[in-house]
């Protein structure tokens, strides 16, 4: 993650992108859902998909034809939902893609999947139902953002084992897992305390908005 220009199979990054194109269809109808309902939204939709792309461009070499980094998902997953993310990461990855050389526009669809679809679906499930059971949002925020970055790295391992099974899926798949966990760990803690960071300023400065968007714990809104 990103997997890079070029190093999957056609067939491979035409399924991912249909898959892909689907979410980020409907993460359009969210966003235009969410501004018409909250227009105070906007600047905080824009800050959740700069928080990604910064995050997101603080790579590692990891894997051959892909890399390790912080996603910066959890953020506007817990804020916005998974969908919302998913257009957020398009747009990042595209102008990283294409500014960067960080991914690929061939494998633009894969990369959606993982860190535009897995890593915030997961960071979301988690968040909401940390704040469902009471429990702190700041608490919440940190384990979205570490689970999020680090599902983001098992779906790319999954898509590359797919990719790739040798000499089998099972073994290509835990050695895709156990490459990457060496750099990923670590920094999915790292991503995990500096979103805590955010997330306390949000709540200092924006709670009204935060609360308007449903995304705090009952005994804080």
């Amino acid at each position: 993650m990103h997997i890079m220009e070029g190093y999957l199979p056609l067939f491979w990054c035409i399924i991912w992108f249909v898959i892909s194109i689907i979410v980020v269809a409907f993460g359009i109808y969210q966003i235009k859902k969410i501004v018409d309902e909250t227009p105070e939204s906007k600047a905080l939709i824009a800050v959740s998909g700069a928080f990604m792309f910064v995050l997101s461009s603080l790579k590692l070499p990891s894997v051959t034809g892909s890399c390790s980094h912080p996603c910066g998902n959890g953020l506007g997953a817990a804020l916005f939902g998974p969908a919302v993310t998913a257009v957020l990461a398009t747009i990042v990855l595209l102008f990283q893609a294409i500014l960067l050389a960080h991914g690929g526009l061939t494998t633009l669809g894969a990369n959606i999947f993982s860190m535009g679809i897995v890593g915030p679906f997961i960071a979301w499930i988690v968040y909401k139902a940390l704040t469902k059971a009471n429990i702190s949002s700041t608490i919440a925020i940190f384990f979205a953002a570490f689970l999020g970055d680090l599902l983001t790295y098992v779906a790319t391992s999954f898509q590359l084992a797919l990719a790739f099974p040798s000499p089998n899926f099972g073994t290509a798949l835990t050695n895709f897992l156990i490459i990457f966990a060496v750099t990923q760990i670590p920094l999915a803690v790292g991503e995990g305390i500096l979103t805590v960071i955010i997330w306390d300023r949000l709540k200092a400065y924006k709670p009204k908005l935060l609360a308007k968007l449903d995304a705090l714990a009952p005994n804080e809104s």
